[in-house]
């Protein structure tokens, strides 16, 4: 535990910890304030989003680069598939697909382009891995794909057409995850020595102990599936009196928030001109969303739905992550970066998040 509380100390990111008591009291005394809880439970997630990849990388570091690996892919995105695990159960599937889909697009274009860029005011030209970049993007292009085929099913207006669509979202939802489950093999086992970093040795510090690390992973997951509970429920209210749209709080807010952790290490990455780290990270973590997230979640809706999610997405939300997929796939063939790439890919980030921002409150 010492080391626990040694972290919290040196961590102005982990002080933010003070308001996961904060959001519980507030939620108990007050529970109409939708507004505040939905701030404070923001602002609660963050810190324990940081929490929980830190004690990730520990269980990950003791057990070997193929299990830790597998950890990596499974419990890297764990904050948002529990924010959309909760949204799921209430019901509320506009706010999953807008996250799922929002968390792509803030991965492949505004982590990677912040790391392009403050890697590239420090350091001239970067280079890092293709290898890495090409397996992600063929990944999150496939996956794109995929989500493209219940839209085209529901344009044919078919009679029983939302069964169909249903089944087929089902059917679409194990072939991702066994693709998912392929290009982990791929990357770790059978072709490993084409995705080795070549600046590995220098890391952060030295890992948790295992005891710690997994009993901070659970401790903190039930927090944030306590916080995630009540910033489900406030999200809408708040998002009404704020006048954004449900689409932009998924899209935006809730994949910003989710990715926080992950962020603050990609950026430290490239600015350490440690790239490779940070496209593994942005990318990475963009196709186990579109591969392992997605499909869960659509898998889950069976059992803890009110009824079954397709993977249907509005036409809007499809057009931009098809946009990131491609981008991201151009943009990392080279294997070299500079600053301005990554303001380009910042730049078309905040052309998505205009367009969300403008939709009436209750699109």
């Amino acid at each position: 535990m010492d080391l626990l509380f040694k972290e919290i100390r040196h961590s102005p990111l982990l002080w933010m910890l003070v308001f996961v008591p904060l959001v519980l009291a507030a939620e108990a005394i007050a529970p109409s304030a939708h507004t505040v809880l939905f701030v404070l439970a923001i602002l609660a997630i963050v810190p324990l989003a940081a929490l929980l990849s830190h004690a990730t990388e520990s269980v990950a570091a003791k057990t070997g680069d193929a299990i830790g690996g597998l950890l990596n892919a499974t419990l890297g995105n764990l904050t948002e598939l529990i924010i959309a695990v909760a949204a799921l159960q209430a019901g509320e599937y506009l706010l999953v697909k807008a996250s799922i889909a929002g968390a792509i697009v803030t991965n492949s274009l505004f982590m990677l382009g912040a790391s392009f860029l403050l890697g590239g005011l420090r350091h001239h030209v970067q280079d890092y891995n293709r290898a890495g970049g090409r397996l992600y993007s063929g990944l999150l292009l496939m996956a794109t794909i995929a989500l493209l085929a219940p839209a085209a099913v529901a344009d044919l207006d078919l009679a029983r057409g939302e069964l169909v669509t249903q089944k087929l979202s089902a059917g679409l939802a194990i072939l991702l995850i066994a693709a998912y489950a392929l290009g982990l093999v791929f990357s770790l086992v059978t072709h490993k020595e084409l995705f080795a970093a070549e600046d590995r040795a220098e890391t952060e510090g030295a890992p948790w102990p295992l005891g710690l690390a997994v009993g901070t992973l659970l401790g903190v997951t039930v927090l944030v599936a306590l916080v995630s509970e009540i910033f489900v429920s406030s999200v809408q209210k708040a998002g009404e009196t704020l006048g954004m749209s449900q689409a932009f709080v998924g899209f935006i807010i809730v994949a910003l928030v989710g990715a926080a952790a992950e962020m603050a290490v990609a950026f430290s990455a490239a600015r350490k001109n440690r790239l490779d780290m940070s496209v593994s990270i942005a990318l990475g973590s963009a196709s186990q969303i579109a591969l392992f997230v997605a499909p869960v979640l659509v898998l889950l809706s069976y059992v803890i739905g009110p009824h079954p999610m397709d993977l249907q997405f509005w036409p809007g939300a499809v057009t931009m992550v098809m946009i990131s997929a491609v981008t991201a796939s151009f943009i990392t063939n080279s294997g070299r970066s500079a600053w301005f790439v990554g303001a380009l890919l910042l730049f078309i980030y905040a052309i998505f998040a205009m367009t969300l921002y403008v939709l009436p409150p209750r699109a």
